[in-house]
């Protein structure tokens, strides 16, 4: 009898480490640490609007004179993609960011100039009246950016940015000038630098998803061209002034 005591305990003893084993292997493991859904790389698309300008004074001959100043809406569909890099410390967030565009933006402007010239035939001026007319017809094609992000976390998955840095871009100008039976074209491609700022809201969708809602101001500076007019209007000289106004919404996703 006291032998099988002594089995049964030692049995008992045994079993009591076997069974907290197995308790502990069926507890669930300790969470993963949180990702971080901001820092680091991530890659984008997007689609959006523009309302831009394009300020054109155009002058002739020499000393010149002012043939026509417009200013003539720049707009059009826009769309394009992204890609960044993310630093993301507290409630602070700075990254770069890269896009490129294609735009549908484009502008048209129709002005004329009538000019009196005397005509002398047999010792007599007679008084001529010459019409030019100008038509000026401006694209931007693509264009691009690339720029520096300040934000800030509202909540762990909104952010709020303001962001600046370098626009450039295809400004197109096709020139149509008319004197009476007579035209003339002239056609200039630029690839243009400048500036650009803006802000915009981001925030999580899902998972490694973002959507954002953007805005962006650009400035492409003045372009001047020098060309062959026609009569007394002659040559021809622009000087084009081109802004842009973008307003986008966007997808993006981080890489963890």
């Amino acid at each position: 009898m006291k032998r099988a005591s002594l089995i049964i305990a030692s049995a008992l003893m045994f079993a009591a480490p076997v069974a907290q084993a197995a308790d502990m292997a069926l507890k669930a493991p300790p969470p993963a640490p949180a990702v971080d859904p901001w820092a680091g790389w991530y890659l984008g698309v997007n689609i959006g609007g523009s309302w831009g300008r394009a300020a054109d004074t155009t002058t002739y001959g020499a000393p010149p004179g002012l043939f026509a100043a417009t200013s003539s809406h720049l707009d059009g569909v826009i769309g394009g993609g992204q890609v960044g890099y993310n630093w993301h410390s507290n409630s602070w967030l700075f990254g770069l960011e890269a896009d490129i565009q294609g735009s549908g933006e484009r502008s048209s402007a129709t002005t004329s100039l009538t000019n009196t010239i005397l005509v002398p035939i047999n010792g007599v001026f007679f008084p001529i009246n010459i019409t030019g007319n100008l038509t000026d017809n401006e694209r931007l094609s693509w264009f691009g950016t690339l720029r520096a992000r300040l934000g800030l976390l509202a909540s762990p998955t909104w952010l709020f940015s303001v962001t600046g840095g370098l626009a450039y871009g295809e400004i197109q100008n096709n020139e149509t000038f008319t004197v009476g039976p007579v035209t003339v074209l002239n056609n200039f491609n630029n690839t243009r630098a400048g500036w650009t700022v803006g802000g915009g809201v981001e925030g999580v969708v899902s998972g490694n998803w973002t959507a954002k809602l953007e805005y962006l101001y650009m400035d492409f500076g003045t372009i001047t061209h020098t060309y062959p007019g026609l009569s007394i209007f002659n040559p021809l000289t622009l000087s084009s002034h081109v802004t842009d106004n973008v307003v986008r919404v966007g997808l993006n996703y981080h890489f963890h």
